[in-house]
């Protein structure tokens, strides 16, 4: 196999195929761009900021489809998946760009409605005090894109990742990253076919300590604190495994654990307890399962 690797989306994107095939790589690098000049909340070309800029934009094809889904997730989640978090996320934290920690009273007042995005097939528009962020679910609709043209290609033994966002063409290996350090957590290999592996952590991404995470609960409008890490594994789409990886992320655990037994996937969870739990489906979707010691913080 053959593997470059590309800083596009705010974090490294790889992408591996065949030797022979190693051409194609570049039109995946060119999809993964694409994609952030239509949905980035961080580059200045792109259409979602434009959109929170200015309250309105034109939009294409790709944004519309983001958009679709994620009203998809906002119901599907009960509103635990929301985009309209920017508020928070954006112009409060300002996560990537002059990081600050707001204050309670700031948070208390955040503005967040999902109901107020409008939009059709070439508009959209938001209110005043609304910001859009995708990154819930952008890397790994981003994948898919990418995942689509390589099948359309008959590319048939690939590795897309983006960051947390992995999709394997073909059977890979895949290491689940310890949380609170360089090492492993686990290690399975996935099953023929096509499988998508999505993490969503609190400890990548956080302001002063993890406590100001970057996974808001839109309800609470503060950071979660229930889970330090959800991996999801699955034959789904990758755009959906990243949406109920940060929507379960930011749920109570009862509601978590329930909402992802609703769906075909299979789970590796690490509880802020420490206790690590694993879905009974796991082998579904997994073979050669090997867990490290369970990593204390």
């Amino acid at each position: 196999m053959t593997s470059r690797t590309q800083i596009i989306m705010g974090t490294y994107i790889s992408v591996s195929v065949k030797e022979e095939k190693k051409e194609i790589i570049e039109d995946a690098f060119i999809i993964f761009k694409n994609i952030d000049e239509s949905i980035s909340s961080y580059n200045e070309k792109s259409q979602i900021f434009q959109l929170n800029k200015d309250k309105h934009s034109f939009i294409n094809d790709i944004t519309y489809e983001a958009l679709v889904l994620s009203q998809r997730y906002y119901k599907h989640s009960n509103a635990y998946f929301d985009i309209t978090i920017g508020s928070i996320t954006k112009d409060l934290y300002r996560f990537g760009d002059e990081e600050r920690i707001p204050t309670h009273k700031e948070l208390s007042n955040a503005y967040l409605n999902f109901n107020s995005l409008v939009f059709d097939k070439k508009f959209a528009s938001i209110e005043k005090n609304i910001k859009l962020d995708f990154g819930g679910m952008a890397k790994g609709f981003a994948v898919d894109k990418v995942s689509d043209y390589f099948k359309a290609k008959g590319i048939k033994k690939a590795i897309i990742a983006a960051s947390g966002d992995i999709r394997c063409l073909g059977v890979c290996s895949i290491d689940v990253q310890n949380p609170f350090g360089d090492g492993v957590l686990g290690s399975f290999k996935t099953k023929e076919n096509e499988t998508g592996i999505s993490t969503s952590g609190n400890y990548n991404r956080y302001v002063g300590s993890v406590k100001n995470n970057h996974l808001i609960n839109p309800k609470q409008k503060i950071s979660q604190d229930k889970f330090v890490s959800i991996t999801l594994i699955s034959d789904m789409s990758s755009s959906d495994l990243d949406a109920y990886a940060t929507a379960s992320s930011v749920m109570p655990i009862q509601k978590a654990f329930k909402f992802l037994d609703s769906f075909d996937l299979a789970y590796i969870i690490l509880k802020s307890d420490g206790k690590l739990c694993i879905s009974e489906n796991i082998s579904k979707f997994t073979n050669n399962l090997v867990f490290n010691d369970t990593p204390k913080q």
